[in-house]
């Protein structure tokens, strides 16, 4: 998995020109000669998981195309506190005009892909796959799902029209289970997978009956969630949500459920802290 530089850029444009406002860096602007050429170093002050390190740079780089950048570090490594990730050297306007977007997105999408490291490594000795949800802050999606694939996790649909997900509301809205999965596969096309979110063991009897995809078991217990793959019997994939933290993932693991899905990766991980030195 790669991002591509279609998707950041205007994720870089915006944050730049939040940053830049009307006037631009008055503060480097009425300090710093105008051609004076500096060297940086950005470097992790803590250890975690690098992601998003070409993001990064091309925040330089859209400041001013002739900052010289050498990337140290890559996406997926682990690095330690004090451990150099970029080099950037040129002026010294266009860096610090940089430095604040650059940090601020490579700090947030590796603080993801630290935590996301955490989690798939407490379940390393079982089937299960971590995997992120749709709750991410609005425009930076692309970039925090690619955050949770860097951390080892694997990513669910990445839009509303990515993937059929029928849930709670949608059965109460379509009259009942039956209702919405036979609606959907006959208007959603025969390419589209088809998930189904139950919460309770009768509703997961009623799902199993259909052919879909995912079955997705939304705030069950440990105990629920094992009679519920031991229901399904390998027919559909399983996936747990809800209520899913560090300190019960394991356990939920242990059920043989394929998947669980956790949004806190995306909505709430810290980030982490990286700095940039003249």
């Amino acid at each position: 998995m790669k991002l591509s530089p279609l998707i950041y850029k205007k994720i870089i444009e915006t944050s730049l020109s939040e940053d830049i406002g009307s006037r631009g860096d008055i503060t480097s602007d009425s300090i710093i000669p105008e051609k004076k050429q500096i060297k940086a170093v950005m470097r992790a002050r803590a250890n975690g998981v690098i992601s998003g390190i070409d993001v990064a740079a091309e925040v330089f780089s859209i400041c001013d195309k002739n900052i010289n950048i050498r990337k140290i570090s890559s996406d997926g490594e682990n690095v330690i506190k004090g451990q150099d990730i970029m080099i950037v050297e040129g002026n010294a306007r266009a860096i610090l005009l940089a430095e604040r977007t650059s940090l601020n997105i490579i700090s947030h999408m590796s603080g993801i892909s630290t935590e996301t490291k955490k989690f798939v490594e407490e379940i390393s000795k079982t089937k299960a796959k971590i995997c992120c949800t749709r709750k991410t802050t609005p425009t930076l999606r692309a970039l925090e799902k690619y955050a949770v694939h860097c951390g080892g996790g694997v990513n669910h649909r990445f839009g509303l029209d990515d993937a059929v997900l029928i849930k709670d509301n949608h059965i109460a809205i379509a009259g009942s289970i039956k209702s919405a999965i036979e609606a959907a596969k006959k208007n959603a096309g025969y390419m589209t997978k088809i998930e189904v979110e139950v919460d309770n063991l009768e509703q997961l009897k009623q799902v199993i009956n259909y052919d879909i995809d995912v079955v997705m078991l939304d705030n069950m217990s440990p105990d629920l969630l094992r009679q519920a793959v031991n229901i399904v019997n390998g027919k559909i994939i399983t996936e747990a949500s809800g209520g899913v933290n560090f300190a019960n993932i394991r356990e939920i693991a242990l059920t043989g459920v394929d998947l669980i899905s956790i949004g806190w990766l995306t909505h709430s991980s810290p980030i982490l802290d990286i700095g940039l030195d003249i």
